[in-house]
């Protein structure tokens, strides 16, 4: 934030240079819409200026201080948080002039304010277009126009960042997980580079996760994880799509770094030791599980009991996750008894007992191993 914070200090600066950009250059006092401009002017109470500026535009909306008009009419607006008449006067006055940045990015500060994300994405972009074009305009040829040009393409320049800083923010704020990816792909979209895309893949991922798109939540976490492996959440979804694919050695080494990063986690402000606690036991669990199971696929016994033992603890809840342990800590154990520690038998009978008592897809397979074990090594 120390880095957006330095932007908008340059920002306001550049803003006072284009502050009553429509202000009408000559005011002829014998017209009625001059002496009504002259009365607009010169009025102090708020609510009465602003009677008057709507009564000029509906009567003079040709008129050459209209412009400057609908400009004063979106401020009041704004500041009485009358937004959707801050859009109205906005693309009136855009109509007027289509390469008002200004104009679009007051619109865009409405929606922020709003707290409408569909407004956001709409006048973010908006203000982007404008923004671009403008820092693409060419220098002039007049030695005493330089300094304006240059600080209105710097200008532009930090518009353009401040509407991508936009959508990371309304991401932030939004709970509809599908509004948060709608903010989160348009920001990738109009700018695949952007500064603030590293800090909205965690929210994003989340989003997709919620909004039941675990295709999109794995892609992104694979792009992400290529330059940050510190999300413990994208290393355990990543590593449970490879281990879904029978890729054994890269799920069992991303399970890792998810215990790795587990642990290095700070507690985050506000979370209690007991909420953070369990968040641990949880995530180290799976973590566990998943490394377990990757190497029971690949058939490194020894490696699979040590892991599906740590994860034994957190998985007793979830009486599914728990039969699949228990049949593999099973198998492990036995394998690495006929590999020549027979003492393991014991191991393999239990965890297969337990096993057996549990209803669904490993009862029957994990009985049938019980009778085997006892058959083959004269155990009751």
């Amino acid at each position: 934030m120390r880095q957006f914070a330095t932007v908008m200090v340059l920002f306001a600066a550049a803003w006072t240079a284009t502050a009553q950009r429509h202000k009408p250059a000559a005011i002829d006092a014998g017209t009625p819409e001059g002496q009504l401009l002259q009365q607009i002017g010169a009025e102090s109470d708020e609510a009465k200026k602003l009677a008057m500026l709507e009564d000029f535009a509906a009567k003079y909306p040709k008129n050459s201080g209209t412009a400057w008009v609908y400009e004063q009419m979106m401020d009041a607006y704004a500041k009485a948080g009358q937004y959707d008449k801050v859009f109205e006067s906005g693309e009136k006055l855009l109509a007027l002039d289509p390469a008002d940045v200004e104009t679009a990015y007051a619109c865009l500060q409405a929606a922020e304010a709003k707290k409408d994300p569909d407004l956001v994405i709409k006048w973010s972009a908006a203000t982007s277009e404008l923004a671009r074009k403008v820092a693409q305009t060419p220098k002039p040829p007049e030695a005493d126009a330089v300094d304006d040009w240059a600080r209105r393409v710097e200008y532009a320049k930090q518009v353009d960042v401040r509407s991508e800083y936009s959508l990371y923010a309304a991401t932030l704020q939004t709970t509809d997980p599908k509004k948060r990816i709608q903010l989160g792909e348009a920001l990738e979209q109009r700018n695949p580079q952007s500064q603030y895309l590293p800090q909205m893949a965690q929210p994003l991922f989340v989003a997709y996760i919620e909004a039941g798109d675990n295709t999109k939540a794995v892609a992104l976490a694979r792009k992400t994880l290529e330059k940050d492996q510190t999300s413990v959440e994208m290393l355990l979804a990543v590593a449970a799509s490879d281990q879904s694919a029978k890729q054994w050695t890269e799920a069992a080494a991303l399970a890792k770094k998810a215990v790795e990063a587990a642990a290095a986690r700070p507690k985050p402000e506000g979370v209690t030791d007991a909420d953070w606690d369990k968040w641990k036991t949880q995530v180290t669990s799976q973590a566990h599980w998943t490394a377990g199971l990757a190497y029971a696929g690949a058939s490194k016994w020894s490696l699979a009991d040590r892991e599906l033992r740590a994860a034994l603890p957190g998985v007793r809840s979830d009486s599914a996750k728990l039969a699949e342990t228990l049949f593999f800590l099973g198998l492990a154990n036995y394998r690495i008894a006929v590999a020549g520690e027979t003492e393991r038998v014991r191991d393999a009978l239990r965890f297969s007992e337990e096993c057996a008592a549990i209803p669904g897809r490993f009862q029957a397979p994990a009985r049938s191993n019980v009778k085997a074990i006892r058959s083959q090594y004269h155990v009751q």
